[in-house]
């Protein structure tokens, strides 16, 4: 199967050359044919080498550059280097400069110093697009394009003011329709005239939650219309060639979900914690499989760290085993390519010491050595390019429902619902079982079963798509808080979960922070344990009880039941963060509900007789991880063949660290 860059698998990573000396560059090049690199970023930060100064444009050095990858069979993705403008542009252009929301104008000497809304720059961007298509939009040697870098400044200048009364002109219609949405009669906060209202900047107190909701949601737009006005610069001038950037995983500066229609390929910027030894797997997973979801097909990781990074407070370097599985998990979880930031670690600069493919210790290092084998692993595994096929089963996730529920005027501040979204995740992760990341707006007819546990902000239309899921007779389960504000980020008139508590039988009251030691809890189909940090007041019509309060608890005699079930449905309220082990059955009771299954086709038994393994599918692919030192053996339903080399017949003996991807034979 072929995907948007061909039949491979694409492997390499960022690379800049204007940091070193032409002899280096024909080093790195020998090198890279010896590790299998076919794919490097080239450009991504060079703005004050091509263009040094204002009337002056330099690109000898890049033909040169892109010359010599394309002669050894080393395709280039090429970027528009906006993302950090020379120290001679914000000096010409202050307005370019942003702008914090305490009013403080930031200035050169990092990244990321420009301000979304300055005419000035994005029509400096616009002609950097136009320069770079014009020069480089036919050669054979660049294949893909690449605007910007980790799109996300929120500037709060006085240009961002006016472009953002713009947006909310467009948006609410008329003042009048502005102070309905936002409810401004709350704190005598009435706007007369849009040139009233200003961006979040800073104040003695909370800002208007409505307002905040709305100002989060323009910043990311006014930040996608810097990526769109490159790319329609870059589209008649490069053909076919895929357009994209690189995004951040769950980063809450940029609604990915509002980007993906803009892109011709998701691409993704993820940085597992080597440190996090149970957590970064998990989380990993889940960030690949937001990324495949997006656009519903095979993504591309654009950076990854084989080693230490240099940003965390203390920097843990990646084991050799960490940094197979980290390449390899992201394939299994439909990536068609993993680069990784840098090919050449940087010599100066504040990123000297984040790892990079090739290291300072040279070629014969250890860490490079193991660089050469993964591009061995990925030539291996070619088949897989393009393979996608849709899950079973929806995790339902929005940047808006985040958005909200990290506003500080929430009940409580110490909920992530990263976490929790992560929490439900795990048990699925564990069994193998696919997952899409969906919005509740979009299509989930296709669903046997649909988890909200952070649904917080649903529109009207939203909750009529959640109950056509019940009504067809998939299953449908809400965690806490969930389907409580409508988009404006006003409350919904009750009783909650609003639009569905009367195919549910059960009605939340009101949301129930937790103290101290949590909330002890009973049940017969998950066992007991305690709840921590939220509960919802449940009120119990006519649902079935799973999951009740402990009334011997003296804590919360107004709390009576967590977890309920409709008596006419396949439908669940989860009103509480249940502990790990009791929200693991109940995932596992609702795959069995909605009958799908648990198990992984080539693989004997469950995730019980894994002895720990991590297991991903991948089309007819099954990706089996080894995390521990020991070997473990695990049996087969069929004999079956490991595209990494060697044949399998009905177990496998996989070593310690140990990776295979089993096709049956």
């Amino acid at each position: 199967m072929s995907g948007l860059l061909g039949e491979r698998l694409r492997y390499g990573g960022d690379y800049n050359p204007e940091q070193w000396s032409p002899e280096v560059w024909r080093d790195d090049v020998a090198l890279m044919k010896a590790a299998g690199v076919n794919l490097v970023s080239v450009g991504i930060f060079s703005w004050s080498t091509l263009q040094p100064g204002p009337d002056q444009w330099h690109f000898e050095w890049l033909d040169e550059v892109i010359e010599l990858l394309h002669g050894n069979g080393i395709d280039v993705d090429l970027a528009t280097p906006t993302a950090s403008p020379p120290p001679w542009f914000g000096l010409a252009h202050e307005d370019a400069l942003y702008v914090d929301a305490r009013g403080v104008r930031t200035h050169h000497g990092a990244r990321n110093h420009y301000c979304p809304s300055s005419k000035a720059y994005r029509d400096a961007c616009r002609e950097l697009a136009r320069r770079l298509g014009e020069r480089y939009g036919n050669h054979p040697g660049v294949v893909m394009w690449h605007i910007g870098n980790e799109y996300g400044p929120t500037c709060f200048c006085d240009l961002c003011a006016e472009s953002f009364r713009a947006w909310l002109a467009d948006r609410h219609g008329d003042i009048e329709g502005l102070n309905r949405a936002w409810g401004t009669a709350f704190w005598s906060q009435g706007y007369q005239d849009f040139s009233e209202v200003l961006p979040p900047r800073t104040a003695p107190y909370h800002h208007n939650p409505s307002h905040a909701l709305d100002f989060r949601r323009y910043s990311s737009d006014a930040l996608l219309r810097l990526f769109t006005e490159q790319r329609d610069v870059l589209r008649p001038l490069v053909g076919d060639a895929p357009i994209t950037t690189n995004f951040m995983g769950f980063y809450p500066g940029v609604d990915s979900q509002r980007w993906a229609g803009e892109v011709d390929i998701m691409t993704d910027d993820h940085y597992k914690d080597p440190g996090d030894l149970e957590g970064g797997p998990v989380r990993a997973a889940l960030v690949h499989d937001l990324m495949r979801s997006l656009r519903n097909e095979p993504w591309m990781m654009m950076e990854q760290a084989m080693g230490a990074v240099n940003w965390r407070p203390h920097n843990v370097a990646k084991t050799d085993v960490q940094r197979r599985h980290d390449v390899l998990r992201a394939v299994a979880h439909g990536a068609d390519g993993v680069l990784s930031f840098q090919w050449r670690q940087s010599h100066h600069g504040a990123e000297r010491f984040h790892s990079a493919m090739l290291p300072h210790a040279g070629a014969d290092a250890r860490l490079h050595r193991g660089v050469v084998e993964i591009g061995d692993d990925l030539a291996r595994l070619s088949s897989l390019v393009g393979v996608h096929e849709a899950a079973r089963v929806a995790l339902l996730f929005d940047w808006d429902s985040w958005w909200a529920l990290t506003d500080p005027t929430m009940p409580s501040k110490t909920r992530d619902p990263i976490e929790v979204l992560q929490s439900w995740y795990q048990p699925l992760w564990r069994r193998g079982v696919p997952v899409d990341l969906r919005a509740a707006s979009d299509d989930l007819s296709g669903y046997d079963l649909v988890l909200a546990p952070i649904a917080h902000v649903v529109a009207d239309d939203a909750i009529s798509n959640l109950r056509g899921v019940v009504e067809r007779g998939a299953g449908l389960v809400l965690g806490p808080f969930t389907v409580v504000t409508d988009e404006t980020g006003g409350v919904h008139q009750g009783p909650f979960p609003v639009g569905l508590s009367d195919l549910l039988g059960a009605v939340v009251e009101q949301p129930w922070p937790l103290a101290g030691s949590g909330l002890a809890l009973r049940s017969d189909l998950l066992g007991d344990g305690r709840a921590q940090v939220w509960a919802d007041q449940v009120r119990v019509d006519d649902a079935e009880v799973l999951v009740s309060v402990d009334p011997d608890d003296p804590l919360y005699p107004d709390l009576d039941a967590v977890v309920v079930s409709s008596p006419r449905h396949r439908m669940v309220l989860v009103g509480a963060d249940l502990p790990a082990p009791m929200l693991d059955r109940l995932v596992e009771h609702a795959l069995q509900q909605a009958g799908v299954e648990s198990s992984i086709p080539v693989l004997a038994g469950s995730s019980e007789d894994w002895q720990g393994c991590e297991v991903a599918r991948r089309g007819a692919a099954t990706f089996v991880f080894n995390p521990s030192r020991k070997a473990v053996k695990l049996g087969l339903r069929c004999p079956a063949r490991d595209l990494l080399g060697g044949d399998e017949d009905d177990a496998i003996e996989l070593p310690g660290g140990g990776v295979v991807v089993l096709v049956e034979r």
